[in-house]
């Protein structure tokens, strides 16, 4: 029995190793050190980002079709105006700004500075979290379809969407779980490929209209079938539009692999080239994205029965499949099948990636995330399991989650439009501030649009934020007795204070900067003195330290040496003061080989408001935080700064 405990404990601990296991290069500090990615040509990173925004075809055209129906060609075309000249300038921007691949919510988390900023990053972290998680299902969902469909599939398998659709989720987490590394070539293949067949398809289905004239007049009387003025229909189509939304998805993943583009004179500072190739990348998938949805919904509107593209129809989220099958036979519409799978499967992949490249660089940095938080695999089997309880939610139904997805994307590119007009507001450019602003208007009407046609969207959403937020706040909180300093950096004239103060007992008062004059250090002084019986020949060294953005987590601690009168005095900014004390104490401590001691006032008032005022403003009990810091820091008590408090 002994035995077989000892035996499970050792296996439990086991996993925990390697669950925690990084294939990661070594961290400096308590944060991850950016990571060098090795470079390709934009054309091939555009394959990468092409597995997840030209997957959307796979989906795309079925979608169009139920949702406007001979209108689909129409607003389709609005789609695409919007697409070029919409978004496509705000992302080009984008990569001027953010050359390293933060993207849109880096832009806002610097224009909006404090906890405002922060509150507004947690929520588009929800967004996007709604964007990718959705983009593991919904494809999954839709790889499933095709394979369902596929003539040569077994009967069997039919009835089996969820499962067939869970283990195409569970294959994606397992791929993770494994190590995941860089695939551009696979992107490169999977892509040109799928591309090559939607041409044929495209193709062939231009030809079939072409040779059958009654096609077009069959579109032409159910298109004026209620309304012969033009206008009144592109009208109607303009209302119609946000819900095929879907075809914008792909811009901002296009910005996040920006490291991995190759450009000529690129160094940590200057990145012409590679701004100049993404825009490259980001224009060309634009332009090839644009060409085949008014194709391929201008085919699959004009050759398919409206009754097949409903729920339980041949073509429901497999348009294009089915009229590869319908005119080119059962083998090519397998290859046509396998092709869209592997590459629905991988958009997985690439949402996955996002989602694992997003959460450490932004939660663990802001302390809103737990330690493992940093790690790959914890977050694999996260987001796995929420993409499990989605699909069967959702029921494996890709029309039902087209909502969720196009909310996540809608939102993401609206919050990209307002903060390149933010910026062009900033830098004074009053025509660039126009123009942007008009087309984050656009896309705030496509959003809400969206959201009231299809409300399960911003549910699935509000889910997310709201447990991104809570649980963020919870880890702040648990996280805030940490040290939060990533180092600690002393001048010169700082420096020489503490070796001076070394060569006896090091005492430092903690001081709250006021007029800064002789005055307040000799009160404060001969307060602390008297408080903690201080003999008066006893060299005391005073520390003040101010908050900068007690928003930050943590910091780089820069220790200035200043002087007024005889007073010595060490000053700083911080996040937090107590924290930002007690790792300066540490520090002194393993510099001098002294414990020092540090000296505070008691503090009056209600201990709750000053917890609230320590986690939201970085200051309240300064002196029971600080020892709290100390003791999690530092667990043997012999080894501890002393902290005095009198009053």
């Amino acid at each position: 029995m002994a035995k077989s405990i000892l035996s499970t404990k050792r296996l439990g601990s086991q996993l925990i190793d390697w669950l925690l296991e990084e294939h990661r290069p070594e961290k400096e500090g308590p944060y991850r050190k950016e990571e060098l990615h090795r470079q390709h040509p934009w054309w091939q990173v555009m394959c990468l980002t092409g597995v997840d925004y030209f997957s959307t075809l796979g989906y795309q055209p079925g979608i169009a079709a139920l949702a406007a129906g001979a209108l689909s060609p129409v607003a389709t075309l609005i789609l695409v105006l919007l697409t070029l000249f919409g978004a496509l300038p705000i992302y080009r921007r984008i990569a001027a700004e953010s050359p390293h691949g933060e993207g849109s919510i880096a832009m806002l988390e610097r224009l909006l500075p404090w906890w405002q900023g922060k509150l507004l990053v947690l929520c588009l972290l929800g967004f996007v979290a709604t964007d990718f998680i959705i983009t593991i299902t919904l494809s999954a969902a839709d790889a499933t379809a095709h394979v369902i469909e596929n003539p040569l599939t077994p009967n069997f398998l039919h009835d089996q969407t969820i499962a067939i659709t869970l283990i195409l989720v569970a294959l994606l987490g397992a791929v993770f779980l494994r190590g995941f590394r860089e695939a551009i070539g696979i992107a490169v293949f999977l892509v040109g490929v799928y591309l090559l067949l939607n041409f044929i398809i495209v193709g062939l289905g231009l030809y079939q209209i072409l040779t059958h004239p009654d096609a077009i007049a069959n579109w032409q009387t159910a298109l004026f079938a209620r309304h012969s003025n033009p206008w009144i229909l592109f009208g109607i189509a303009l209302l119609i539009f946000p819900k095929l939304a879907l075809g914008l998805s792909g811009f901002e993943t296009g910005v996040t692999v920006m490291p991995l583009v190759k450009g000529s004179n690129n160094t940590p500072h200057h990145c012409k080239g590679r701004i100049r190739n993404t825009r490259k990348l980001l224009t060309s998938a634009a332009v090839i994205m644009s060409f085949f949805l008014l194709t391929t919904s201008f085919i699959t509107t004009l050759l398919i029965q409206p009754a097949e593209f409903a729920s339980g129809g041949k073509a429901n989220g497999r348009a294009l499949a089915y009229l590869a099958h319908l005119y080119l036979g059962n083998a090519f519409g397998t290859i046509y099948d396998l092709s869209t799978i592997s590459i629905l499967w991988f958009a997985g992949a690439s949402a996955m990636a996002g989602l694992l490249n997003i959460v450490p660089r932004y939660l663990p940095r802001y302390g809103m995330a737990p330690n493992w938080a940093r790690v790959t695999r914890p977050l694999v089997l996260v987001y796995t399991a929420i993409a499990f309880v989605v699909t069967i939610i959702f029921r494996a139904n890709v029309e039902a989650q087209g909502g969720a997805y196009a909310t996540g994307v809608l939102v993401l590119i609206t919050s990209a439009a307002f903060a390149v007009t933010l910026s062009a507001h900033r830098h004074r450019q009053k025509r660039a501030r126009l123009v942007f602003a008009i087309i984050t208007l656009l896309f705030l009407y496509t959003t809400v649009v969206n959201i009231i046609e299809r409300p399960e969207g911003i549910r699935i959403a509000g889910f997310f934020i709201g447990a991104i937020i809570f649980t963020s706040l919870v880890s702040r909180v648990w996280r805030s007795t940490e040290l939060r300093a990533e180092r600690i950096e002393v001048d010169e004239l700082a420096g020489q204070f503490i070796a001076e103060e070394s060569q006896g007992a090091i005492r430092l008062i903690a001081n709250r900067l006021n007029t800064g004059d002789v005055v307040e250090y000799f009160m404060k002084e001969k307060e602390v003195r008297e408080d903690n019986h201080i003999p008066p020949n006893d060299p005391i060294l005073f520390l003040e330290i101010q908050v900068s953005d007690a928003s930050e987590f943590a910091d780089v601690i820069k220790v200035r040496g200043v002087q007024v009168g005889d007073y010595r005095i060490l000053r700083a900014e911080s996040a937090a003061v107590p924290n930002a004390i007690a790792a300066l104490l540490l520090y002194i401590r393993d510099q001098t080989g002294k414990i020092p001691h540090a000296y505070f006032g008691w503090v009056e008032g209600n201990p709750i408001q000053y917890l609230l005022r320590f986690i939201l403003f970085g200051e309240g009990d300064i002196a029971v935080v600080t020892r709290e810091v100390l003791r999690r820091a530092e667990k043997d008590p012999h080894k501890r700064p002393g902290v005095h408090v009198g009053g």
